[in-house]
Parts: C-alpha cells; sequence; structure tokens
C-alpha cells in the first residue's frame, strides 16, 4: 500500500494528504451541505447538491493553487490566478439562477447564496477553518430569521394569483381595473374564463402584504363580484 502511495503521490506522505487535503475538503462539503440543505427545504432552484459542489469546488481549487505555487516556487507563478477565476465562475453560474419576468426579478438571493457558498469552500481550502464556520453560521441565520422578520415587518414583496367570480365578465374586468388602479398596483397577467354560465377573471399581482389584504377586502366589497379567492405565490427577490 506504502508502495502505492509512493507511486501516486512522491511529494505527499499519507498523513499530510489526510490532514491538509482530505480533512479540508470534507469541511467544505459538510458546510456547503448544510446551507443547500436550508435552500433544499426552502424548494429554491439551487438546493443541496449545488451548494456542496459549489463549496467543494471551491476548496479544491484553493488548495490547488497553493499546491502548486509551492511546488513550482522560482518558476514566476501567481497562486491568486486559480482562486480569482472561482469569482467570475461563481457569477456565471449565480446570473443562470436569476430570472426576469417583465419587471420581476427572482432569484438573487439564491444567486447571493451561491456567491457566498464560495468563499466559505476557499476559506477552507486555505486553512480559515473558524473563518469558514462562521460565515456558515452568518448565512444560515440570514436566510432564516432575516427572511422571516422581512415577512413579520412587510419589508419583501409578494406575489399573489388571484380569482374572482361574477356573472358578468364586463362588470368583472371594470371592477378590478378600478380598484387596482386606486390602489396603485399593477395587473401582471389577466385572463377570463367561462364554465357553466359562471365566469372568473384571474390575475396576479406583485405587493407587501397589507396591499393584498387591502385589496382581497375591497375586491370583496366591489359590486358585482361575488366570489374571491387567493393563492399565495414566491417571494420576488428569492
Amino acid at each position: 500500500m506504502h508502495m502505492i502511495w509512493e507511486a501516486m503521490s512522491p511529494k505527499m506522505d499519507l498523513a499530510t494528504f489526510v490532514s491538509e487535503t482530505v480533512l479540508k475538503l470534507v469541511i467544505a462539503a459538510v458546510l456547503g451541505g448544510i446551507i443547500g440543505l436550508e435552500r433544499e427545504l426552502k424548494q429554491k432552484p439551487a438546493g443541496l447538491r449545488t451548494n456542496m459542489f459549489i463549496c467543494f469546488g471551491s476548496a479544491m481549487f484553493t488548495l490547488l493553487s497553493m499546491r502548486y505555487s509551492h511546488s513550482t516556487a522560482g518558476a514566476n507563478f501567481d497562486p491568486s490566478r486559480i482562486t480569482a477565476q472561482i469569482i467570475p465562475g461563481i457569477g456565471f453560474i449565480g446570473a443562470g439562477a436569476i430570472l426576469h419576468s417583465g419587471a420581476t426579478v427572482s432569484g438573487v438571493t439564491t444567486a447571493a447564496t451561491l456567491f457566498v457558498v464560495a468563499s466559505v469552500g476557499m476559506a477552507v481550502g486555505g486553512g480559515e477553518y473558524l473563518s469558514a464556520i462562521f460565515a456558515t453560521l452568518v448565512i444560515l441565520v440570514a436566510l432564516t430569521l432575516l427572511g422571516k422578520l422581512e415577512a413579520r415587518f412587510n419589508f419583501k414583496a409578494l406575489t399573489m394569483c388571484y380569482e374572482v367570480g361574477g356573472n358578468y365578465p364586463e362588470q368583472l374586468i371594470a371592477t378590478v381595473n378600478r380598484v387596482m388602479e386606486e390602489m396603485r398596483l399593477i395587473t401582471k397577467s389577466i385572463s377570463i374564463a367561462n364554465a357553466n354560465g359562471h365566469h372568473r377573471v384571474q390575475f396576479t399581482v406583485e405587493a407587501k402584504h397589507r396591499d393584498h389584504m387591502a385589496l382581497v377586502k375591497k375586491l370583496q366589497a366591489s359590486t358585482g363580484i361575488v366570489r374571491v379567492e387567493t393563492i399565495k405565490g414566491n417571494e420576488s427577490s428569492e
């Protein structure tokens, strides 16, 4: 076994490999997995495996840059050349997580999470274990507690789907437009359907929680609307 190891890695003994490589990669995978699990439980696009791979890969690239800098000492090798490419690479992945739909932007929090997860992996790869663990805790607090505070104090806009029913489609449309104009809200999409003589209008609105509550009350109190139903959508910045 020792001979096989010497043939595969003649410049590093087994104990050093375990302490300097395996340990760092395992810690990076665990920290990235913890953050990814939180994202997975909230059913976000970048979940457990994505965050784990990004943290693991960032640590791996950092390790390689450090190792190459030692093995090519005096050869004018800059170890930051490899690690510097991690940031634009993560930016490319994060851009794919951001979705634009008209004036609405979603996935920004997911992209930002990927960015900081990469920094956790780089910290682990550089041996900054305490910094990486502390950063992971801060990320978890921001994703959980701060998210609840945003919802509690009405900081974040929500997209809601509304369905109103009545007997006259023209009256439904006119009423919805009047109420939306009074509240200075914008309808993102609207559709009309007819089933068994009953007409219904579906539309989506992005607004704060208190605005949604006021909108429901106004619609319920409007003449010509006999039924109002709502379906909660996604938070606009997640």
